[in-house]
C-alpha cells in the first residue's frame, strides 16, 4: 500500500520505543491465564452491554457501567468528557503514557440474531423511534478493554508508566473523538506517547490483523438538494423536474470514480438515499440526495470532492434549473498506523497467536475517528480481531459457501468467549510492550 505523506512526517517525530529485552515483559502464558480466570466477569459484562445498547451521545448507562468497573480496578475516573465519554487514568510510576480507546455506542437498527441476550432496546434517532443494537462489535471492544485494564493492574509490578483508558462516545457518527478532544482530553489529562484501538472483524476468532500506513478510509458525507419547478406529471414541459436532475447526477457522478481517479487508488462514491415527491403524477419542487465518499489518500479525497460538486452543479445547469445546494461534510480521516509500532508488535502477536493467526491485512474501506488522536501527533496502532468460528469463515471463503454477517448486519453475532479473550490478550500485549519496566 502506498505510504501516505502524513505517515512519513509522523514517523520522523516518533519517540524512541523502549529498547527492552522481550524476556522482561510478562509472558503470553501469564497474560492468557489471567484473562481466562477473569472471563466469567467479562462474559457477564459483555452480555449486559449487548442487551442494553445506546446510540451516539446517549450512552449514559453504558458510560456509567464502564466508569464503575474502572473505579473498582483503582483507576481515577472522570465522566461526561465530550458529553458522554469516560476517561480512566492509572499512574504507576515514571514511564510512557499509553492511551487505549474503546467505543460506547450502538447503531439504530433492529437485531435479528435470535441470541438469548439479544437487544430489544429502543431509542430516538433523527426524531424517530428505532431499535438499537451493537451490530458493530463495540460491546466486544468494551469487554476486552476492561479485561486489558484489569490484566495491566494485576501485573503492575512488572511495568511503569501511565494508562489513559478512554470510553469514547459517538464513533458511529464519527464525532465522538473530536468531542472528547474539544473537551480537553489532551489538556485535562496526560497526553499519550502511544495510542491503541482494536476493532472486531468477520475473521476467525483467535486471529489478529494489522498493517502499516492507512488502515481505514477518509469519510465525507454528501448532502445535496436539487431544485426544480413543480408541476403536473402530464405536462413536464411546464415544470423543471428535479428527479430527472438527481437521476442524471447519480449516474454521471460515477464517471469521476471510473474515468478521473487513478484506477490503482481506492475511492468510492455511494448514493444511499434519495427523497423527493409524494405521488406519481406530481413533479416536485426539490429532491434531496444523500451519500458517502470514501478514499485513502488526500489527493484522491480532494479529486472526489471536487468531482462530486462539479457534476452536481453541471446536472442542474443542463436542465436550466437553479443551482443545487451542495454540502460535502468532512467525516473521519484515514487512520495511519505507526510503522515503528507495527514493526515492534508484529513478532509479539505472531509469537502469541501463531504465524497463521497474526497477519497483515488490507485496509478496511470503512471509516473511523481514532485518527483524531493519532493526528494530534500521537503514534498509534489500530488492529483487528476475529469473532467467528473458523469453520464458518472457511466455509464462507469457498465458492458458493454460506456468507457470514459483516459488521452493521442485523445478524452480526460474534462468538463471545474466544473473541473477547483474543482481543484482551492482544491489547494487553500491545500496551505492555511499550510501557517501561
Amino acid at each position: 500500500m502506498k505510504q501516505l505523506a502524513a505517515a512519513v512526517l509522523a514517523l520522523s517525530a516518533l519517540p524512541a520505543l523502549p529498547a527492552l529485552a522481550q524476556s522482561s515483559a510478562p509472558s503470553k502464558t501469564e497474560i492468557a491465564g489471567r484473562i481466562n480466570g477473569m472471563y466469567p466477569w467479562l462474559d457477564a459484562v459483555y452480555k449486559d452491554l449487548h442487551a442494553h445498547p445506546e446510540i451516539a451521545f446517549q450512552e449514559v448507562r453504558t458510560a456509567g457501567k464502564l466508569a464503575a468497573e474502572m473505579r473498582k480496578l483503582g483507576f481515577q475516573v472522570t465522566e461526561k468528557v465530550g458529553k458522554t465519554g469516560v476517561v480512566a487514568v492509572y499512574k504507576n510510576g515514571a514511564g510512557p503514557t499509553v492511551l487505549v480507546r474503546t467505543e460506547l455506542d450502538g447503531l439504530p437498527m433492529e437485531e435479528k440474531t435470535g441470541l438469548p441476550y439479544a437487544s430489544r432496546a429502543k431509542a430516538t434517532s433523527d426524531g424517530r423511534e428505532s431499535f438499537v443494537t451493537h451490530s458493530c462489535g463495540h460491546d466486544i471492544h468494551m469487554a476486552s478493554w476492561l479485561g486489558t485494564a484489569r490484566t495491566l493492574v494485576e501485573l503492575k509490578s512488572q511495568w511503569k508508566g501511565t494508562l489513559v483508558f478512554i470510553g469514547q462516545p459517538a464513533e458511529e457518527t464519527v464525532s465522538g473523538a473530536k468531542a472528547m478532544l474539544d473537551d480537553g482530553l489532551f489538556t485535562r489529562f496526560p497526553k499519550p506517547d502511544y495510542a491503541f484501538a482494536l476493532h472486531s472483524w468477520p475473521l476467525a476468532h483467535g486471529t489478529v490483523g494489522y498493517n502499516t500506513g492507512a488502515v481505514s478510509s477518509n469519510s465525507d458525507a454528501i448532502e445535496i438538494v436539487f431544485k426544480g419547478r413543480g408541476g403536473h406529471g402530464s405536462a413536464p414541459d411546464k415544470a423543471v423536474d428535479p428527479i430527472a436532475i438527481a437521476a442524471r447526477f447519480i449516474v454521471d457522478v460515477q464517471t469521476v470514480v471510473s474515468r478521473e481517479k487513478d484506477p490503482k487508488e481506492f475511492g468510492v462514491v455511494t448514493i444511499g438515499a434519495i427523497q423527493g415527491g409524494t405521488v406519481g403524477n406530481i413533479i416536485p419542487d426539490s429532491v434531496q440526495v444523500r451519500g458517502t465518499i470514501r478514499s485513502y489518500s488526500p489527493a484522491v479525497r480532494a479529486k472526489l470532492l471536487e468531482g462530486v460538486r462539479r457534476v452536481a452543479v453541471a446536472s442542474s445547469a443542463m436542465a436550466m434549473a437553479p443551482a443545487p445546494d451542495v454540502q460535502l461534510i468532512s467525516g473521519g480521516a484515514a487512520i495511519v498506523n505507526s510503522e515503528a509500532l507495527v514493526t515492534k508488535l508484529e513478532p509479539v502477536f505472531k509469537d502469541a497467536f501463531g504465524d497463521a493467526n497474526a497477519q497483515r491485512m488490507p485496509a478496511m474501506t470503512a471509516s473511523e475517528d481514532f485518527s483524531q488522536y493519532v493526528n494530534q501527533g500521537v503514534p498509534g496502532m489500530f488492529f483487528f480481531t476475529g469473532v467467528y468460528d473458523p469453520k464458518m469463515v472457511e466455509e464462507a471463503a469457498r465458492e458458493g459457501g454460506k456468507p457470514i454477517a459483516f459488521n452493521h448486519s442485523p445478524f452480526y453475532a460474534p462468538v463471545p468467549e474466544p473473541s473477547i479473550k483474543t482481543a484482551a490478550q492482544a491489547m494487553s500485549l500491545a500496551v505492555l510492550n511499550v510501557l517501561g519496566r
